[in-house]
């Protein structure tokens, strides 16, 4: 599909391209081409050679991992999102596969491409390490979330985050199937469903995709949110530059699938 204008914008806005001189931006999108993929459609298996960096426009995706007969949801992707960069720099094999959870608008830009662009442009190179660098950050903060909370503190500190994200209004919406948001957190779907009648005491209601949160206050004080984990919480003041505070206020909100894979 031949690509618009508008879309090319909404890519020259991302962090990883933002700074990107004119020509170095025309070299690495010059060959990309536009594609748009019904729900349910696989994008990669892991495992795949990975020859493009792709860049989610409109629609949803979702990044697996699987291990015999398991499964398990590493990240849910939307606009606009990078990912599977990290495969592209190394030019190495897919960590994990990718797929669209709606019908979804893939930008794909060639690897060999970047990676050519990186080795003759440093100040690219450098977006590239800033971009794989928040990612790896965002994803200590999910192997501490997973790691460190139980079940219940871990969807108590998702609806927490999910409420900043939709402006603090009540109810939220879930963006996801129950199912995908049980696999996001690292629990069966029986034990999310406990989990929610756990939080029934701390004023959360669930009718359908609509949660309830009649009791912010008490959702907090049992999810304690922490800026070492969260990415809705702003980082401390003290000790911090005005760069680090833009690098963290860029990043809040977006789901990176850029280090995964």
């Amino acid at each position: 599909m031949t690509m618009r204008p508008a879309d090319l914008d909404r890519v020259r806005a991302l962090p990883l391209f933002e700074r990107a001189a004119p020509e170095v931006f025309r070299d690495v999108t010059g060959g990309a081409f536009l594609q748009r993929f019904p729900a349910g459609t696989t994008l990669l298996m892991e495992g795949d050679r990975v020859d493009f960096l792709y860049v989610l426009l409109d629609g949803a995706v979702e990044l697996q991992g699987s291990w015999k007969e398991k499964e398990t949801t590493l990240a849910l992707l939307r606009p606009v999102s990078t990912f599977i960069l990290a495969a592209v720099v190394l030019d190495a094999d897919a960590l994990m596969s990718a797929r669209t959870l709606e019908r979804s608008e893939i930008l794909m830009l060639s690897g060999e491409a970047l990676r050519r662009t990186m080795r003759q442009d440093a100040d690219f190179s450098f977006a590239v390490a800033q971009e794989l660098s928040g990612c790896y950050r965002g994803l200590v903060r999910a192997v501490k979330n997973q790691k460190l909370r139980g079940g219940v503190e871990r969807l108590a500190n998702y609806l927490i985050t999910q409420r900043v994200r939709q402006g603090m209004c009540d109810p939220i919406v879930l963006p996801h199937e129950k199912r995908v948001l049980a696999s996001l957190l690292g629990m069966s779907p029986e034990n999310l469903s406990r989990a929610f009648a756990s939080l029934s005491s701390y004023g959360v209601s669930v009718q359908g995709a609509e949660v309830g949160i009649g009791r912010p206050e008490a959702l907090e004080r049992l999810a304690r949110p922490h800026p070492l984990i969260d990415n809705h919480m702003p980082p401390p003041t003290e000790n911090i530059g005005k760069a680090e505070r833009e690098r963290w206020s860029s990043q809040t909100g977006r789901t990176c699938g850029s280090v995964l894979g």
